[in-house]
């Protein structure tokens, strides 16, 4: 499995904004299980590789240029 990061600046910053906002939303809102979904788009944002984007044969990493 082949891990290049294939994640942008801008793809990072939204998911790990994302993250933040669903796990916050585990301890402030309706403080259910659902908020720590946001593990993944933090943990997605801070590795810089979206397994997601390998099959689809996408790349947002503006450093392949």
């Amino acid at each position: 499995m082949d891990l290049t990061k294939n994640m942008g600046t801008m793809d990072r910053a939204i998911r790990a904004v994302v993250g933040i906002v669903l796990i916050a939303l585990a301890f402030v809102g309706p403080q259910t299980a659902w908020g720590w979904i946001g593990l993944i788009p933090l943990a997605t944002a801070a590795v810089g590789v979206c397994p997601a984007y390998m099959p689809l044969g996408m790349n947002t990493c503006e450093s392949d240029k």
